[in-house]
């Protein structure tokens, strides 16, 4: 199924969006992000075993090219981890999605670098992805130092409870908090880009989702306990004391974090690097939507503005790679036809089949 792939990433990042609203939420309760990390990786490691056990999966030999690959994955996409959850918490959602528009501009530039693209200045395509890539950079830029007025105001229903009100203000950032948010995610999403990359290159050392993401998750989890441990000593800090913290942990770990790693992985084997890259600006719709409905998040001019101008940027940069593979696709069929007709002595099939 054609679209299989396509429906996977989408359901993807409606997933992410929902982790980074479960997550704002659960962090104005009291909910750190390192703790948030290691419960949710801990559970992912507990679910790929079981699904490794069940599956009756052979695992790969523990080789030096693969371990040293899976390691070097674990501490980018941890690293990622904390950059995003950190951004979320001084910014929004909403932002943390925008920003999000840049990966596909991010991994496109480092798959230039290692040889997974071609870049040719004097092709249209190549100068279509060139200035797609510094629009979308250049709207990202905007939004993170252009916070601009209320667009369209918190939801009514938000201020009827105090509760409510409480929850609200603490999602209203500072300009500041806004600014280093920003920065926050942007690098967040270029790590994530080194992701793809790295994922791609293990992918052809070992095709196999389930025991990558497992492997994947138990690093992680290595690697988030005693950074948490080392940032928050106090054994308080590690309870989740509210019902909206554990849903947050529950449905990151058994299903959020689970889910989007090995879609992802599957979506980089199957289409490569660039395919799952192009799917995250729909995160933008679902999180303005998901956000104002069930945050009460007001929606900003620099918000709208800068969504529009990496949107742009980045379907310019889409309709570039369409246009080389359609190009590519031609140049085949030509060198194909070429070779048919010098086969059958310059005739065509059909004639020669006749005489």
């Amino acid at each position: 199924m054609e679209a299989l792939p396509s429906l996977a990433m989408v359901a993807v990042e409606c997933s992410n969006v929902v982790i980074s609203i479960l997550f704002k939420a659960a962090s104005v309760k009291g909910l750190s992000s390192y703790s948030f990390i290691a419960y949710s990786y801990v559970l992912g490691t507990l679910v790929f075993t079981l699904l490794v056990f069940f599956r009756k999966a052979v695992f790969p030999p523990l080789k030096f090219p693969l371990i040293s690959r899976l390691c070097l994955l674990a501490v980018t996409g941890y690293s990622g981890l904390m950059c995003a959850y950190k951004g979320i918490d001084l910014g929004s959602p909403t932002l943390a999605s925008a920003i999000n528009n840049l990966t596909p501009a991010f991994t496109f530039i480092l798959a230039v670098s290692f040889r997974m693209e071609k870049v040719e200045l004097r092709r249209r395509t190549s100068q279509a992805k060139i200035i797609g890539t510094i629009t979308s950079i250049s709207g990202a830029f905007l939004m993170i130092f252009y916070k601009g007025p209320i667009v369209f105001p918190s939801s009514p229903w938000t201020s009827s409870s105090p509760s409510d009100l409480q929850l609200q203000r603490p999602l209203e950032s500072s300009q500041s908090n806004w600014i280093i948010g920003g920065i926050l995610e942007a690098i967040a999403y270029l790590l994530y880009s080194c992701c793809y990359i790295i994922m791609a290159q293990i992918m052809k050392i070992y095709p196999e989702e389930i025991v990558v993401t497992l492997f994947y998750n138990l690093f992680v989890s290595l690697l988030a306990i005693p950074v948490c441990l080392i940032a928050q000593p106090q054994l308080s800090s590690w309870r989740l004391t509210d019902s909206i913290s554990v849903a947050a942990v529950l449905y990151t770990g058994l299903f959020g974090f689970s889910f989007s790693s090995c879609t992802h992985t599957w979506g980089v084997r199957l289409k490569g690097p660039v395919f799952v890259a192009i799917f995250r600006p729909t995160s933008i719709v679902i999180a303005a939507v998901m956000s104002a409905t069930f945050l009460g998040e007001a929606l900003y001019l620099g918000s709208m503005i800068g969504a529009v101008i990496i949107t742009g940027g980045l379907y310019v940069v889409l309709w570039g790679i369409a246009k080389e593979a359609e190009e590519m696709r031609d140049d085949e069929y030509g060198g194909l036809n070429r070779l048919e007709h010098s086969s059958n002595g310059g005739l065509p099939l059909l004639q020669s089949y006749k005489s």
